[in-house]
């Protein structure tokens, strides 16, 4: 009970903090591209390590720990996939996508494709903002679901108060400041990650080097007792399993290729060159850094509890924070976590709400020319209303149903839109005219795969990547441009 009030005191501190915090920072914002892009003049070491902290959120402090716990060495491939994938996104993607959102003025991820590609601009508004305000609405859905949920499971909170009161900490710093206070709150969030992806590690390696009464006494003899599924690189499989595997951990590669649009928004708001390099070493070290500390993590966890001592796979960071760390000190730690995951919600809320209002409304719905102050208030609507949606939508649609539309996304939208930014970066004869039926097939395709059960054989994150691309080329060729396309 005293650990349990001790985090309660940490978290509601830390909130409370991270809400004025995003309070001050919000009330800078002036216009709608200060709330969409933060107008375009974040520091380079705030977009970083605001990119990071929605990039990762609960999976660098929770899910792959929980992996490295379930897996043991084999976790390396989804790590070195995700690690790749993020380290080619800030140093081929970043300044590239900065330069092209100060060049076009964009004030979204689907604003400058639209515009990039003049051509076919009505319909890219509407096929890429309606597929990516869908799905991250639903996204947005399910953070508030897993809300609840952790706070049910820390203070036996009801997890629909818990939805609650995760959508009321949320909304009052999105809702005044946008991007920027959400930016600036993720930065302190990603701070705290880091600050437990390393000191953890350390502190955990010298626990299980001196206490007799644990599993074992060095992450290598944890891994060789737990068995070959634990030890080796490939789980204990040979062949073409092995190969499978390999591929499948390996494919989340794919959708960090400018494809994920709250990343790389992060990128596009990026003040200038000077500060897209600060951003680019920071945004590569961190993530080095917390891969390596999120594995250790799940591997000292095996050499503490043993692979069978935990129900839950994913309580293994919180529960190796508990053993090594006074109540206290594990609660700041633990509540880092908690954090995390409203540094992914109040991303994709404020993302879906400009996509909403910048792509849709604005254009299509009011005719006249948009006042700065207008254009605002009309975003800081939008971000209400989706909070409010998004709030009732997990309140009354089955859980399964929001989980399955949200396991989608990375393919969908990631994927598919991968496609899209490195054949407009980096190929001059793709059009706009092929960007709406490589969206629609990219969703269509994956929707097919995974339902089909082919996902259980190869991976979506790649098939959807490989015919997504396919589909491109095709209609760059089968279809003429109108009129005369933008061009890099």
């Amino acid at each position: 009970m005293e650990g349990q009030t001790q985090i309660l005191i940490v978290l509601v501190l830390y909130l409370s903090f991270l809400i004025g915090f995003g309070i001050y920072q919000g009330k800078k914002a002036k216009s709608g591209k200060d709330f969409a892009i933060a107008g375009r003049q974040l520091p380079g070491w705030v977009a970083a390590l605001s990119e990071r902290a929605t990039g990762e959120s609960a999976w660098a402090l929770l899910g792959l720990p929980g992996f490295a716990y379930a897996a043991g060495l084999s976790a390396v491939w989804v790590a070195i996939g995700c690690v790749a994938g993020i380290i080619v996104a800030w140093v081929v993607f970043a300044g590239r996508l900065r330069r092209e959102a100060e060049k076009y003025d964009a004030t979204t991820f689907i604003d400058y494709i639209a515009k990039r590609h003049s051509d076919a601009e009505k319909w890219i508004r509407i096929l890429g903002s309606i597929t990516v305000v869908f799905f991250f609405f639903f996204y947005v859905g399910a953070q508030f679901l897993g809300g609840g949920k952790t706070l049910n499971a820390l203070f036996g909170i009801d997890p629909k108060v818990g939805m609650l009161i995760t959508a009321v900490i949320i909304l009052p710093y999105t809702v005044l400041g946008g991007l920027k206070s959400v930016a600036y709150t993720d930065s302190v969030q990603a701070i705290v990650m880091i600050l437990t992806l390393t000191i953890a590690p350390v502190v955990g390696l010298v626990y299980i080097a001196n206490h007799p009464d644990v599993f074992a006494h060095s992450v290598s003899s944890a891994l060789e007792m737990s068995g070959p599924e634990y030890s080796t690189l490939l789980g204990g499989l040979v062949g073409g399993a092995a190969f499978v595997f390999v591929i499948a951990e390996f494919s989340w590669f794919f959708g960090y290729l400018g494809g994920m649009p709250q990343l790389s928004i992060r990128f596009m708001a990026i003040k200038d060159e000077e500060n897209a390099k600060l951003a680019r070493n920071v945004g590569v070290s961190w993530t080095i850094i917390a891969y390596i500390g999120a594995l250790l993590i799940g591997w000292i966890g095996i050499a503490i509890f043993g692979p069978t001592g935990l129900e839950d796979q994913e309580a293994v960071m919180p529960q190796v924070m508990l053993t090594l760390f006074p109540p206290f000190l594990a609660a700041i730690f633990i509540t880092g976590a908690i954090a995390a995951m409203l540094s992914t919600a109040d991303s994709l809320l404020i993302l879906s709400a400009t996509e909403l209002s910048e792509n849709l409304l604005k254009p299509f719905v009011y005719k006249e020319s948009f006042d700065p102050r207008r254009s605002l208030k009309l975003s800081r609507i939008s971000t209400i209303a989706l909070g409010i949606i998004a709030l009732i939508t997990a309140y009354v649609v089955p859980s399964n149903l929001i989980y399955t539309i949200v396991g989608y996304t990375w393919a969908g939208i990631g994927d598919t839109f991968s496609v899209i930014v490195i054949l407009t970066l980096f190929w001059k004869k793709f059009h706009g005219r092929a960007v709406p039926p490589t969206i629609v097939t990219g969703l269509l395709f994956t929707i097919f795969w995974i339902s089909s059960g082919l996902e259980e054989i190869v991976s979506a994150r790649l098939m959807t990547f490989i015919v997504t691309a396919i589909v491109a080329v095709l209609a760059t060729y089968a279809l003429k441009p109108k009129g005369k396309a933008s061009t890099a």
